[in-house]
C-alpha cells in the first residue's frame, strides 16, 4: 500500500507577540490577492503606509493577552492536532501515514511540508485545509500554494485537495459534543450564538459558497443539539474595512442581546478548527467584555474543536473517505 501522506493548512501566527513580527505576519497574509481584491497598486502602498503602521502594534498586545507558553495558540494547536491525526490515521489505516502541517503566510510554509512528505515517500497526499467551510479568501490560497509548490516536480503523487467539510457528520457531532460536555461542566444557558468568521459580501455576491455553508453548518449542529429557533442564532465577527460585511455583526449581537432578554449566553466559533486571537481574544475576553456591559449575565466561551479525539477522528475519516474512493475506482 502506499505511503500516505496528509497535510494541514492554516492560515497563520507571528513568531512572538511583539509588533515587528505580527508586521511581517500581516504583511504577508493581507497581500495575498485572494485576501484583500483590490488593485496592488492601489492597496499595497495602503497596507504598508497605514495600515500595517496602525495596526501591528494594536494586535501585539491583543496577542500577548492570549499567547501560551509553548507559543502561539494556533501554533501550539496546529502542532496537537498533526499528532492526533497521525495517531488516528494509523489506527485506522494499514501502512505508512505521515502528517505535516503548515501555515499560508507564516513558518516555513506549504512548500517545504510538501517536501518533507515527498522526502518521506508519500505516493499519495491529501491536502486538508483547516477551514470547514469553504471560500476563496481562505480555501483558495491553499490551492494556489500547493499548485505551484508541486509546479517544479517531476513526480506527482497522486492528490487530494479536500475543498470543505462543512456538512461532515463527524464534525457536526464533535461539535455537538463540545457543547454539550460545556453545558454539563458549567450549566446550560438561554442561547448559544454560533459566530463565524465574517466576509466581505461582494465575495458571496461573486460566487463564493461561504455563507450558504455557515448557515448549513449552523442549522445542522442546532438539530443535532435540538435546539429550537429561539435557542440560538449566527453571526459573523472579524470585520476589516469600511465595505459591507456579511451580517449580523457578532460585536452588534453581543451587544443587543441582553435588551432582548438574553442574559445567560454560550458563545461557539464552529468555522475555526483550533483556536487563536479570534476566538481567544475578540470573542472569549472582548466579547465577554461587550455582552456583560451590555447587560448579561453569564457568557461562556466554548472552546474549538483543537485536538479533541471526535475532531481528529472526523478529519481522519474524511481524508480517508477519499483514498478509499479512489482505490475502489482503480480496482
Amino acid at each position: 500500500m502506499k505511503t500516505l501522506g496528509v497535510l494541514t493548512v492554516n492560515t497563520g501566527t507571528p513568531d512572538e507577540p511583539r509588533a515587528a513580527a505580527v508586521r511581517r505576519f500581516l504583511g504577508r497574509f493581507l497581500a495575498d490577492p485572494r485576501v484583500v481584491e483590490l488593485p496592488r497598486v492601489l492597496w499595497l502602498p495602503l497596507l504598508h503606509g497605514v495600515v500595517l503602521p496602525l495596526r501591528a502594534a494594536r494586535s501585539a498586545r491583543n496577542y500577548r493577552q492570549v499567547w501560551m507558553d509553548d507559543g502561539s495558540p494556533l501554533a501550539v494547536y496546529a502542532r496537537r492536532l498533526r499528532d492526533a491525526l497521525e495517531l488516528e490515521l494509523e489506527s485506522q489505516r494499514p501502512g505508512a501515514v505521515v502528517v505535516e502541517s503548515a501555515f499560508l503566510y507564516s513558518g516555513a510554509g506549504v512548500r517545504a511540508a510538501l517536501d518533507k512528505l515527498r522526502a518521506a515517500g508519500a505516493a499519495r497526499i491529501v491536502v486538508l485545509p483547516l477551514y470547514p467551510q469553504c471560500s476563496g479568501t481562505t480555501t483558495g490560497p491553499v490551492f494556489d500554494q500547493v499548485g505551484a509548490a508541486l509546479r517544479p516536480w517531476r513526480a506527482l503523487p497522486d492528490l487530494e485537495l479536500v475543498g470543505d467539510y462543512h456538512d461532515d457528520p463527524g464534525y457536526i457531532g464533535a461539535l455537538a459534543n463540545s457543547v454539550r460536555e460545556h453545558w454539563q461542566a458549567h450549566g446550560r444557558t438561554a442561547q448559544l450564538l454560533l459566530s463565524f468568521h465574517g466576509l466581505p459580501q461582494r465575495c458571496v455576491q461573486r460566487g463564493d459558497p461561504y455563507e450558504q455553508q455557515c448557515r448549513r453548518t449552523a442549522s445542522l449542529l442546532a438539530a443535532a443539539l435540538e435546539l429550537s429557533e429561539r435557542e440560538w442564532s449566527l453571526s459573523f465577527q472579524s470585520r476589516f474595512g469600511a465595505e459591507r460585511w456579511l451580517g449580523p455583526a457578532t460585536d452588534a449581537e453581543l451587544a443587543a442581546l441582553p435588551k432582548r432578554g438574553v442574559r445567560t449566553l454560550t458563545v461557539l466559533c464552529p468555522g475555526f478548527s483550533l483556536d487563536c486571537l479570534e476566538t481567544l481574544e475578540e470573542i472569549a475576553l472582548r466579547g465577554r467584555s461587550i455582552y456583560l456591559r451590555a447587560g448579561g449575565e453569564q457568557f461562556q466561551y466554548v472552546p474549538a474543536l483543537n485536538d479533541r479525539a471526535d475532531h481528529a477522528r472526523a478529519l481522519a475519516r474524511r481524508v480517508l473517505a477519499g483514498a478509499a474512493t479512489d482505490a475502489g475506482a482503480g480496482a
